[in-house]
């Protein structure tokens, strides 16, 4: 890997490395430009750090502290964050729905929430398309919801799983549509640019941890080998914990401490990609970029009920990918007299598998099982399946993050993050809760009960038009600090009733896109991905 002298002024610094910063880290390197990207956690190798055993695969999570508070308080760890050269895909579940149009225009269609400054067709549509190439997306050869695709898949759909067979069953009972989901993990083997083979799935089931042989396009085996083959820097271990500025507010260098020692890198550019969390809280303890008031405000997560059943036949819900089926008929659903719901937006439908620790300590908090009962619970583990709803949620006043007066071990403020669901994801919580329930009892289980949760802290720097309620502009850029620009699910007005990574991910290259050519950085054109 190429290393570059602190002392230089590089091009650009990239802070983080997931879903936001890994493919505009690529995209910059591949046009010839001078780009470190700043990893928080440490450079692990699948083949060797991630072994098929879920408790051992705990440092892969952000497990700093992170109080949470309000009436709904949002669980963290594995739940929100990650931490890795890869960030947060290290163990997504690469669930890789598209977004529908009418995501972005939740203000003009209901009347609440917020627009995108941003067109579908133009501005997100072909980086899909671009993504599901480079990336091994495998689904379905036709997909019943959304506009039509202007290129298939590149490979074939995994072999469904236990639970998404039951979902299947129960929804064709009730007439619901049903597909197999896209995912970001490999069918068949593909070569990768500057990786090497990847390995087809072996449905072990992992994917909620690391994956070891390289099937999930995780940022690790995807975007970061590529941007390393075109001479970006990869420091992993290494925190942001300040910014030096000129005179004018431009940045000009990104102070971080490695292995205890404190650092700096002059740059001309700084992406920041923290995630949000870590992303509005470096802007605050920077006081940076916040003319508008509105970093760490109108956070939202995505409602994401989920419903356990058993049944006789043996489901073994460790087995193949997690989330093997979707259902997007409810994207905007109806009630029971077929009229509109009562709730703004909608929600999408999977089935879900679970590792043994997982389930356990699921049941532990949602039905207060212990000892002896939650031995025999767990004695007909091999008999559950889960089905669960990623819905959306609007931004609230009442929703945000800031920073406490309490100390993490690095002596930086813990961030604190206030969430209380609305009375609009009660109601859209609660005619899931109903569907769901009867699609299990249609699919013949038992012993059926709720855990209800939340995912993906979401929106806490807001894209928009208007530098008095946004953060950034539509490309990402801040309107305060003219060389910043931050890119991961921060940014996003709207929470999206589907899973983000896939449009964090489009979302970096479009950003990068837009930086190369308001720079006019001609050394070798505009990159793509794949051909």
């Amino acid at each position: 890997m190429k290393t570059h002298p602190t002392e230089d002024i590089l091009d650009a610094v990239v802070i983080g490395t997931g879903a936001g910063g890994a493919p505009l880290l690529a995209r910059l390197a591949m046009a010839g430009l001078n780009v470190v990207a700043l990893e928080a956690g440490k450079f692990w190798k699948a083949t060797d750090d991630f072994a098929t055993d879920e408790r051992t695969q705990d440092f892969l999570f952000w497990n700093d502290e992170r109080l949470s508070a309000g009436q709904d308080p949002i669980a963290f760890g594995r739940n929100n964050s990650g931490t890795g050269v890869g960030g947060s895909t290290l163990h997504y579940t690469a669930y890789t729905p598209r977004v529908q149009p009418d995501d972005l225009r939740l203000r003009t269609d209901f009347g609440v929430g917020e627009d995108w400054p941003l067109d579908y067709h133009t501005d997100i549509e072909p980086y899909y398309d671009e993504l599901e190439s480079f990336l091994g997306v495998s689904g379905p050869a036709s997909y019943p919801w959304g506009p039509a695709r202007k290129t298939s898949y590149r490979y074939g759909p995994l072999p469904v799983n236990g639970a998404g067979r039951l979902m299947e069953k129960g929804c064709k009972e009730l007439g619901i549509r049903t597909s197999p989901a896209a995912n970001a993990a490999l069918s068949a083997p593909q070569f990768q640019e500057g990786y090497g083979w990847r390995s087809a799935c072996t449905n072990r089931g992992f994917c909620q941890a690391g994956c070891n042989n390289g099937a999930k396009a995780s940022m690790d085996v995807t975007f970061i080998p590529l941007a390393i083959q075109h001479g970006a820097e990869v420091r992993a271990e290494c925190l942001v914990t300040h910014f030096e500025r000129d005179s004018q507010g431009r940045i000009t260098g990104v102070v971080y401490v490695q292995h205890g020692v404190q650092k700096r890198q002059r740059c001309r550019h700084v992406f920041l990609c923290a995630g949000a969390v870590e992303t509005p809280r470096l802007l605050l303890l920077n006081d940076l970029a916040n003319r508008s008031q509105q970093v760490g405000r109108n956070l939202m997560a995505h409602t994401a009920l989920q419903i356990w059943g058993e049944f006789d036949e043996p489901v073994f819900p460790w087995r193949g990918i997690p989330g093997a089926v979707i259902s997007e008929d409810t994207h905007r659903p109806t009630d029971r007299a077929g009229g509109p719901a009562d709730f703004v937006g909608g929600y999408l439908l999977q089935s879900i598998g679970v590792m043994p620790v997982t389930y356990a300590s699921q049941m532990a908090r949602g039905r207060g099982l212990w000892g002896a009962s939650m031995q025999e619970a767990m004695s007909r583990y091999n008999h559950v399946a889960g089905i669960n709803i990623l819905g959306d949620c609007l931004p609230y006043a009442h929703n945000y993050l800031e920073l406490s007066d309490e100390k993490d071990g690095r002596g930086l403020p813990k961030p604190r993050v206030f969430f209380s669901m609305g009375e609009n994801e009660e109601r859209l919580t609660s005619h899931a809760n109903g569907l769901m329930r009867a699609i299990w009892e249609a699919a013949g289980a038992r012993n059926v009960w709720a855990f209800p949760r939340s995912a993906h802290v979401i929106g806490t720097a807001r894209m928009g038009t208007d530098p008095d309620r946004a953060v950034v502009d539509a490309n990402g850029r801040s309107f305060d600090v003219p060389n910043l620009y931050i890119c991961d699910n921060s940014i996003f007005p709207s929470a999206l009733s589907v899973n983000p990574a896939l449009t964090i991910m489009a979302l970096s290259l479009r950003t990068a896109d837009k930086f190369l050519k308001s720079e006019r950085v001609k050394e070798r054109g505009t990159p793509t991905l794949f051909h």
